[in-house]
């Protein structure tokens, strides 16, 4: 090994720097070591694209992500950012390589998963205290968007719709976005998580370093093995422990590739189908003298399909409930996303899209897998996918598309017919390196995160969450790294243990 650190950990998203940050935060005499395949994106490594200010600028780097697939039969392209896998049975199946992964990107949505999201073998309470660190990591907030003048009137008809007793009320959406005094919105990228992290003598962030395999001895990670994406030159760094959290596709190929292939590698497969729709608030709901149009700040987040998301706007919530299986984003645009008849004047905020998260019946069948007959580019084993819905899932997509077109003509004035987006177009995947209490077959990792039948590798991202779920799952992610990187810690420095 040409060099060692204490820990190795693959990939700087949320999970990634999360983890990274609780180890240094515990344990500040580690020597940590972050690996990341892509470039930094911007001034600040792992900031998020929304808050560079300059379009242009933005555009620029953004371009020079990889690329990936062109669209498939049945897919769109790829989100700015993303790169297609080009895989039929998910043909929006997509990975972001840059330094904080899809946390440079997403769209910051933090609901705590409810009722049986929720994995029922850990300890209420210290999910409860790991979500609420996630939180302070995450800066989330249901505050961002106070000013927004239409949320009001738009969570009351949502209530009257989807409140019940024993149910999470509908209000506004916990985001990761700090607002300024003057309502300027900066959007939390694994830059927020880190902090000074990068800065702190112990740990170094690396780019541009693939890393292909774990070495290990026995059951026992020793190192990686990091290919040099500029050279192509290899090489070896030790570890005392390695820490995977490369998403939900390339974290189970690198297990694979090193030779760790535990029965539910790859499996359970969970991918939220999602379905949208759209609405143009009531005249009713609009207070006389509201303004027809607001300057939009340069930093503004245009949203997919028109409008952008501003101050101004509101971004709601429907929670998640075992009892209606779909979580709902609700956000308030200044634009309609399609064409209105002539004269029609739309209020910043006025213009509402919903989107329905439904939950997907789990299947050992929905997989992620690995053709070492077909190399990728990297000279890793291919990433292939199967994923089927059930009966189950198809009447819960039409239950859903129901709720949609009755929440959207509560609304106002519905613009257009609900839709299914084509599947993987959440960007939830979770599952292919599922927690769980036992080594039994259904499960790749235990409750700290540790993979069955080694000493010192972990997984982390939200393909570690074990349930099906609805809700977003980066903040449930960060929570469950919270654990890993605690019990990691205690593993390696056994004073921790009661810290």
């Amino acid at each position: 090994m040409s060099e060692a650190y204490d820990v190795v950990v693959v990939g700087s998203g949320p999970v990634g720097t999360a983890v990274a940050r609780e180890l240094a935060d515990r344990a500040p005499e580690l020597r940590l070591l972050v690996l990341e395949a892509g470039p930094a994106i911007g001034d600040v490594p792992g900031g998020h694209v929304k808050n560079i200010a300059d379009a242009g600028a933005r555009t620029d780097a953004l371009a020079r992500l990889p690329a990936g697939s062109p669209p498939l039969p049945g897919g769109t392209p790829a989100r700015p950012g993303t790169a297609l896998l080009g895989t039929p049975a998910m043909p929006n199946a997509a990975i972001s390589t840059n330094v904080g992964g899809m946390g440079a990107h997403w769209t910051a949505a933090c609901p705590r998963p409810g009722d049986d999201e929720v994995p029922d073998f850990l300890d209420p309470a210290v999910l409860d205290e790991a979500l609420t660190r996630a939180e302070e990591l995450l800066a989330v907030t249901t505050h961002a968007f106070d000013r927004a003048p239409l949320s009001g009137a738009v969570q009351k008809v949502l209530s009257d719709l989807f409140d019940r007793p024993g149910r999470r009320p509908v209000g506004p959406m916990p985001v990761a976005v700090t607002a300024a005094g003057d309502g300027s919105l900066h959007w939390t990228g694994p830059a927020v998580i880190a902090g000074d992290l990068w800065d702190r003598p112990r740990v170094t962030l690396r780019t541009g370093a693939l890393v292909t395999r774990i070495h290990l001895d026995g059951d026992r990670a020793t190192g990686v093995e990091v290919v040099d994406a500029a050279t192509g030159r290899r090489s070896s760094v030790g570890a005392s422990a390695v820490v995977v959290a490369a998403d939900a596709f390339r974290t189970p190929q690198l297990l694979w590739a090193s030779g760790i292939r535990t029965d539910a590698l790859g499996r359970y497969l969970n991918d939220q189908p999602q379905a949208m729709a759209a609405s143009l608030l009531d005249e009713e709901y609009v207070p006389a003298g509201a303004p027809v149009a607001v300057e939009l700040p340069r930093s503004a987040a245009t949203a997919p399909g028109g409008g952008a998301i501003v101050p101004l706007s509101g971004v709601s919530w429907v929670p998640y409930a075992a009892d209606r299986p779909f979580h709902g984003q609700v956000m308030q645009m200044d634009a309609s996303p399609l064409p209105l008849d002539p004269g029609v004047t739309v209020r910043p905020g006025q213009v509402v899209g919903l989107g329905w998260f439904c939950r997907k019946e789990l299947s050992a069948g929905d997989r992620v897998w690995f053709d070492e007959d077909a190399p990728d580019e990297h000279g890793m084993p291919a990433i292939r996918i199967d994923y089927t819905l059930t009966v189950a899932d198809e009447a819960a997509i039409a239950t859903a598309i129901g709720e949609l077109r009755t929440a959207a003509e509560a609304l106002g004035r519905p613009l257009g017919e609900p839709f299914v987006l084509p599947a993987g177009s959440s960007l939830h995947y979770q599952g292919t390196t599922r927690m769980g209490p036992a080594d039994d077959g259904t499960s790749v990792c235990d409750p700290t995160g540790r993979v069955w039948r080694t000493a010192n590798v972990y997984v982390g991202g939200n393909n570690v969450i074990p349930t099906a779920t609805a809700c977003n799952p980066t903040l449930t992610a960060v929570a469950l790294a919270v654990l890993s990187a605690r019990a990691l810690a205690a593993a390696l420095l056994p004073q921790e243990a009661n810290a």
